[in-house]
């Protein structure tokens, strides 16, 4: 769905003046999306909500501090990647020394996002996940998010360059080393393609 930026500009204006509704139909509009970028990021439902709810509340605390609202849906990924940024380093840490569980180390165990309950199904879409997972593993980690934000987040290459805070040209260099890379790897991609059907 395209949000109109002046209808955001305007939500985030009677937001910064204290108006609780606005905020509340700004999560409205952008919640299913950020929720999205950061279950691509973490593999887990449980993660995804938790830093979504996190992201929300730390735009609602910062929100007079984003001069032009046009530039909110930006404002707020960026905010989402670097909570998740910082979440993915502390689950490094922890699980370097041992303390995290074994259910957060199965970084695929959930479904995705649009799961079914279909036994079959689920089992295609781990399939899938860990496929995408092996694939993007082969990327840099700036070829990643670059690529994780234009195909999976569906970002246009300038929100994708504010976000990151790179210029366009860049964000265009490491999109295209990914695309090359994706292709070369297209071979087991299609194995298992063939392999669903």
């Amino acid at each position: 769905m395209e949000i109109e930026s002046l209808n955001v500009a305007t939500l985030v204006e009677q937001a910064r003046q204290g108006n609780h509704g606005a905020f509340q139909k700004l999560v409205s509009l952008f919640q299913g999306d950020i929720y999205r970028m950061l279950y691509y990021r973490t593999y887990s439902r449980m993660d995804a909500e938790d830093i979504s709810q996190e992201v929300f509340v730390l735009a609602y605390k910062k929100i007079d501090s984003l001069k032009n609202g046009e530039l909110f849906k930006s404002w707020l990924y960026s905010i989402a990647a670097n909570r998740c940024r910082d979440f993915l380093r502390k689950r490094k840490l922890l699980n370097l020394f041992g303390l995290s569980s074994s259910d957060i180390l199965d970084s695929l165990a959930d479904s995705s996002p649009d799961s079914s309950n279909s036994v079959q199904e689920k089992m295609e879409q781990e399939k899938f996940w860990q496929q995408v997972k092996k694939l993007l593993a082969g990327l840099s980690g700036l070829e990643r998010e670059v690529f994780t934000m234009r195909f999976m987040d569906q970002l246009k290459i300038g929100e994708i360059a504010l976000v990151l805070q790179k210029n366009e040209s860049t964000v265009k260099t490491h999109l295209y080393r990914a695309l090359q890379k994706m292709r070369k790897q297209s071979s087991t991609l299609q194995e298992f393609r063939e392999s669903l059907s």
